[in-house]
């Protein structure tokens, strides 16, 4: 590497953003005591962001390459910061929810540009290196979360969670101004906003229908409208991005199973990885009587093997295919759930840590295979919309995860408990409820309930990983015809280049990491 500023400046951010994904999960008990939120309130605070940071993504990262890539950069983290502000000073849970969407979408500017900005500020071999480092801490933000939360929650308080961004922001866009080069997309782009309203109607919708459908009913009005409104906005987006100039994801890639197939285990990752998270904070808090820090040291093997193996893997994994080691990697990440899936009502929390040590290993291989392959399927120009793409849908994964996995949670304890118990307890309502409901009951059902999450998780990582090993296969590329070292520089520097006559992604070089 020549230089590692641009480097520094886009992944002090990514880490920022993505840390504020999962940072809020060992804070929950303490944010519905102060805040009087319940089970559904909280699953919105964690959605809110996720869910809008997924939907506004390929909208911004399109309006990123018509008016400047560093520029909208450095405006999503200003309004980041200003949402993390709200987000420490809210009073209420609606007030919370909805600085979270507002931290989403600052979220989503900074995260639409930053493979693009990394591409266009390094080549060849540095970019290989660039890609690696920026998967590791991407991988490892989200894993990373719980613990910072768990320290900022048991020192000065849960709302520094949302206050510590304040500094890291001012760093960041300094930074960013200083050592970033400006980028922009072909001339003459224009930006999809139908198609961005589009979207974001579908996967809003489609979270929303999942969390009623786990609080009113699968077969309640509310929640058969708003599966029919995300149906219908699928349907829209489908027919606009047929027929602009400029669409935000270009359907054509979608023919190639390739890279629907990185699509796929983009959702399965986070989905399988992270989907369960907020529910075991809640246990280890609210069940077993943990605090903050505890809990959040218990999910330490996950957030540390992840960044071990995602740091240093890429060297032992040189020269292994991608899908082998994103597909791979999932598997690991479905056992990890269904390794979780043996609690009862005398468990504790040991008998999680064999599932977080597999999911960890599995984070740290899935992470920075999935950036380099999404580089690698399309040309430079578009690789914001590839980048884009698979952030979206990790992103969108993490949010239908933590709606689904939380549904098949609170199903299976109102089996034993009934439908309000059962809320008061996943919510960090008392175990045992001031006697309306036994301790021992309560931690039975929120064990059974925890299982089922953990099986739908596994089995989500599961579907994923076989996905992926089936869709994604990588063509053989010839070795230099010579054995000099501007051929193997030239080898080097083709990696992330895709290629134009073949459906198949080419295997991106990460081992440098």
């Amino acid at each position: 590497m020549r230089t590692w500023g641009p480097l520094t400046a886009v992944s002090l951010g990514t880490f920022m953003l993505l840390l504020d994904v999962t940072i809020v999960v060992v804070a929950l008990p303490d944010m519905a005591r102060a805040l009087g939120a319940s089970l559904s309130d909280l699953q919105w605070v964690i959605d809110g962001y996720a869910l809008a940071l997924a939907a506004l993504l390929l909208g911004v990262g399109a309006a990123a390459d018509v008016l400047g890539r560093r520029r909208l950069n450095v405006a999503g983290t200003v309004l980041f910061a200003v949402a993390s502000l709200g987000c420490g000073l809210a009073s209420d849970a609606e007030l919370l929810v909805a600085a979270r969407a507002a931290q989403g979408l600052g979220a989503a500017a900074m995260f639409a540009t930053t493979l693009p900005l990394i591409a266009a500020a390094y080549q060849g071999r540095d970019r290989s290196v660039a890609l690696g480092v920026w998967g590791a801490v991407s991988g490892a933000s989200a894993a990373l979360g719980p613990i910072v939360g768990g320290l900022l929650t048991a020192g000065p308080g849960w709302r520094w969670i949302f206050f510590v961004n304040l500094p890291v922001s001012v760093a960041s866009v300094w930074l960013t101004l200083r050592v970033v080069p400006e980028s922009k997309g072909p001339a003459g782009r224009r930006v999809d906003w139908a198609g961005t309203a589009a979207f974001a109607c579908f996967a809003g919708a489609g979270t929303y229908g999942v969390l009623h459908g786990g609080t009113g009913g699968w077969t309640s009005s509310l929640t058969t409208a708003a599966f029919a409104v995300s149906a219908l906005s699928l349907l829209c987006f489908v027919l606009v991005e047929r027929r602009v100039t400029h669409p935000l994801l270009d359907l054509r890639l979608l023919r190639k199973p390739a890279f629907t197939g990185v699509l796929l285990g983009a959702i399965g990752y986070n989905a399988a990885a992270f989907g369960v998270i907020p529910y075991l904070s809640i246990w280890l808090q609210t069940v077993l009587g943990m605090s903050a820090v505890r809990g959040s040291l218990v999910l330490l093997p996950l957030a540390a093997t992840s960044f071990v193996v995602a740091a240093v893997g890429g060297r032992l994994l040189h020269g292994v295919a991608p899908r082998l080691v994103i597909g791979g990697g999932l598997l690991l990440i479905g056992a990890g759930g269904l390794c979780m899936a043996v609690l009862d009502a005398g468990s504790s929390w040991p008998a999680l840590l064999p599932g977080l040590t597999l999911a960890g290993i599995g984070t740290g291989l899935v992470a920075p295979g999935l950036a380099g392959a999404a580089l690698a399927a399309v040309p430079p120009e578009n690789s914001g919309m590839a980048g884009g793409a698979v952030n979206t849908f990790r992103q969108l994964g993490y949010a239908v995860g933590v709606a689904l996995f939380g549904t098949v949670l609170t199903s299976r304890m109102a089996d034993s408990l009934g439908h309000d118990a059962a809320h008061t307890v996943a919510g960090g309502g008392a175990p045992g409820l001031r006697g309306t409901v036994s301790e021992h009951s309560a931690r039975a059902a929120f064990a059974a309930g925890l299982n089922g999450a953990s099986l739908a998780a596994g089995v989500a990582g599961l579907v994923a990983g076989a996905l992926v090993l089936v869709m994604v296969r990588t063509s053989r590329q010839r070795p230099p015809a010579t054995g000099d070292g501007d051929a193997r520089r030239k080898g080097q520097a083709q990696v992330c280049t895709p290629r134009t006559d073949s459906v198949e992604i080419a295997p991106p070089k990460l081992t440098q990491a």
